[in-house]
């Protein structure tokens, strides 16, 4: 499987994966089978020194244009589009780069890095689909999600089911004859709903339906669906992989008897091209840079959302809390058996959309921002941010109340975080 990758990633010129084929007996750098064996956390800092220059951190190609000669046009005029480099939005080898990291970490076949997540969502899908396709879907997804299922993909007479994933007859009844893939998110946003993989991956496939997963909210860190039978994983890496709110991409992950081997590559050209919504290399690079830091953040955060989340449960002015971690979670036994810790994310209620805002605006140290998985603390109010443009019913049908507040935990202190939280409370 790696083998087949790194061929594919080193043909690309400057990969500094290429060292990794080369000169195995020497010592310096860790072999392609090994490389697969190793722990997540040194799979994340680990990629091979620069063919070239021997650097150990990537170099960054900012380059649009490459030269040809001869050689590398007849390669072009044959058909090659992986073993040369033909022009910045069909690829860049530092985007190549990240895809290879990706691949390794999700414990993929093949990777295809876009410009955000929502446009490795809407290549994913639409390198799928066609007209007269159905999908089914869970109630609670990304705000952005839900509206292109159900209101863009509609022009397309591509049509989509919304079900509770979390119960599997549900799931099996809204299945059609043209039912081509089953979509949900590892963890939702923001109801922190999990889906029980194996189960809906067994369905999916004994109907011939691809599994694409969003596992934005947990991580390659917290959560591997590829592991679990799920044929397709899309990330926004904007979120946790960067991890400092400062880079927006995204990535399509792969492993699957059901598609082409080569099915990421037919949709970089086929979809991604033609959309063009290709990875930046400046990006590529700053998301190559936030994958090396990616475990020891997200068990960070992992832990201060556990101290959160217990704290809320027992805090006078907070209603409710959802948190995969604790035993009051509708699917923590399902949490506990896919994923080694529970996520960074965190939602709370405190009744009502006013009381929302003012415990958001008054926190000093956490922010009240767009967005998630970065250093700092952030936090928003769901029903009236990303979900906004959702109508009040559906809302209510995803399990979104008007005073949900959802926190992004960062890297400060946990007990700062509580204070500044405690404070915030004490104003409604």
């Amino acid at each position: 499987m790696f083998g087949r990758l790194l061929r594919t990633a080193c043909g690309r010129n400057a990969v500094s994966c290429e060292a990794a084929q080369h000169d195995n007996n020497k010592g310096g750098r860790v072999k392609a089978d090994k490389r697969a064996k190793l722990s997540f956390d040194s799979k994340a800092v680990y990629y091979p020194p620069d063919a070239a220059s021997k650097s150990i951190n990537a170099p960054m190609f900012l380059a649009s244009s490459f030269q040809y000669d001869a050689d590398i046009y007849q390669q072009v005029v044959d058909g090659e589009r992986k073993a040369v480099n033909i022009y910045g939005r069909c690829g860049n080898p530092t985007e190549y780069q990240f895809e290879e990291q990706m691949t390794f970490i999700e414990d993929g076949d093949a990777c295809l890095a876009t410009a955000s997540g929502m446009a490795a969502i809407s290549v994913a899908l639409f390198g799928l689909l066609k007209s007269g396709d159905h999908i089914v879907c869970d109630w609670t997804t990304y705000s952005s999600t839900h509206e292109m299922l159900d209101h863009r993909l509609t022009d397309y007479d591509i049509q989509t089911t919304f079900v509770d994933t979390a119960d599997i007859d549900s799931v099996r009844a809204a299945i059609r004859d043209n039912t081509k893939v089953l979509y949900f998110e590892t963890i939702a946003n923001p109801s922190m709903k999990v889906a029980a993989m194996t189960p809906l991956v067994d369905l999916a496939h004994e109907r011939d339906i691809i599994v694409i997963c969003d596992n934005t909210f947990a991580s390659p860190a917290v959560c591997r669906p590829l592991e679990y039978g799920v044929d397709l994983v899309v990330e926004s890496a904007s979120k946790f992989i960067g991890g400092h709110n400062d880079v927006i991409g995204g990535a399509i992950t792969m492993r699957s008897d059901r598609l082409p081997g080569d099915f990421l590559e037919q949709i970089r050209w086929n979809t991604m091209v033609k959309w063009g919504s290709p990875l930046a290399p400046f990006n590529a690079w700053l998301l190559l840079r936030g994958i090396q830091t990616l475990a020891v953040r997200v068990d960070r955060q992992c832990q201060t959302a556990m101290k959160l989340a217990e704290h809320f449960e027992g805090h006078a002015k907070v209603s409710q809390v959802w948190y995969p971690g604790l035993a009051s979670h509708a699917q923590h036994e399902i949490a506990r058996e896919q994923m080694p810790s529970f996520g960074a994310m965190l939602t709370f209620d405190v009744g009502d959309a006013e009381a929302a805002l003012r415990v958001v605006d008054s926190l000093e140290l956490a922010c009240f921002a767009a967005s998630l998985g970065g250093v700092r603390t952030t936090t928003q109010i769901p029903a009236t941010m990303a979900f906004l443009d959702i109508p009040e019913e559906e809302r209510s049908q995803m399990g979104i109340a008007e005073g949900m507040v959802r926190v992004s935990t960062g890297l400060e202190d946990a007990d700062d975080l509580i204070a500044d939280f405690d404070a915030a409370l004490a104003r409604i």
